[in-house]
């Protein structure tokens, strides 16, 4: 825009400089003075107000209107549209009747009328356009009829059945492989969105250096082979990319929020920073510990410790569904079955924890 206002200022100076030149010639014959004077001064006087005034009545009017219209709806810009169409008919319907009128209201009602009519039809339109476009698209639909009813009512109870949501998967909980099993299951109704940054993470684990993280990756993209082919849930990996943001978490959070879909992840951070961002999580280990079966302090269960606890004595023995339980004064009784007696039940952010002792009575 610097570059056209500068043209515009060349442009405006020129032709009044020019202007000035033959105003300044016209005035000092006709004044009998100093001609070439007049024309001179008049001249250079043109050109200096060219320069300055150009932008105001040229490239700065042409801004504003841009920078206006750039905030309106279309829906606006069509009713202003529609309403000035229809204010000019208007207009040009009344304009010959009204050119029959005595001079001079012949000649000057008909395009005050137009500026009358253009106007109004442009607020009218403009301040009801809601209830004109309702109507509009009330008649619209009056005339689908039956068809166009069914079509409505297949797209709601997909919509209320969950079937049309997304929902993002991170890189953590493709790695973690459960997703695989908890698809199979049905319990996940949507289509699973896997971002193209997500899959640029995991192939990089995949061909990291280090040999754990390469195995994890490598798992992470058998388990996501398994997703598309095994599974019943729709499988799609989209292009979408998040401008502006260069961590992967980032933008899962940034694209849930467009997107208004939740992020299914087993990742503890990622999970707490998308609440706070008022983004929906399904969170696998939350599940996991959810369907865990309930043990309550004084129950009697038979374990099998299997190494030592951190503290002297300790023995550590898991549950089929992988809760840790740390038995006390079990250290001697490695590698055996063991009734013990629950005591205490501990909830971490990592899951679940059993704290028991050995049961005597049933020993």
């Amino acid at each position: 825009m610097i570059g056209i206002e500068f043209i515009f200022r060349i442009i405006g100076m020129i032709g009044l400089a020019i202007a000035g030149v033959y105003f300044g010639r016209d005035l000092g014959g006709a004044i009998g003075g100093q001609r070439d004077l007049y024309v001179v001064v008049l001249g250079l006087v043109g050109a200096l107000v060219g320069l300055i005034l150009t932008p105001f009545i040229t490239t700065r009017p042409a801004r504003t209107l841009v920078r206006v219209l750039s905030k309106l709806s279309g829906q606006t810009l069509a009713a202003g549209l529609l309403g000035l169409v229809i204010g000019l008919l208007i207009a040009a319907l009344l304009a010959f009747p009204i050119s029959l009128l005595p001079s001079p209201f012949g000649q000057i009602l008909p395009f005050v009328g137009v500026i009358i009519f253009g106007y109004f039809g442009v607020i009218v339109f403009v301040m009801r356009q809601k209830e004109i476009f309702g109507l509009v698209s009330s008649r619209w639909q009056a005339r689908a009829g039956e068809a166009g009813e069914n079509v409505d009512g297949a797209v709601n109870s997909l919509s209320a059945s969950g079937i049309g949501r997304n929902i993002l998967l991170d890189t953590s909980v493709i790695i973690d492989g459960r997703i695989a099993d908890i698809a199979r299951t049905g319990f996940l109704a949507g289509t699973l969105l896997i971002p193209r940054f997500v899959l640029n993470e995991l192939q990089y684990i995949a061909d990291s250096p280090d040999t754990l993280r390469r195995q994890r990756g490598r798992r992470g993209m058998e388990v996501l082979s398994q997703l598309q082919k095994d599974t019943a849930v729709p499988v799609r990996i989209s292009d979408i990319e998040v401008e502006g943001v260069r961590e992967v978490d980032d933008k899962l959070v940034v694209l849930a929020r467009q997107l208004k879909c939740p992020i299914l992840t087993n990742d503890y951070n990622l999970n707490r920073v998308a609440e706070l961002q008022g983004v929906a999580v399904l969170n696998v280990n939350e599940l996991a510990n959810a369907v865990k079966s309930v043990l309550l302090p004084g129950e009697s269960i038979l374990v099998n410790i299997i190494q030592e606890g951190r503290e002297a004595g300790q023995g550590i023995a898991y549950l089929d569904d992988g809760t840790m339980v740390v038995v006390e004064d079990g250290r001697e009784r490695i590698n055996t079955r063991t009734n013990v007696s629950v005591t205490k039940v501990l909830q971490t952010a990592a899951g679940r924890m059993i704290f028991a002792r050995i049961d005597e009575g049933k020993d």
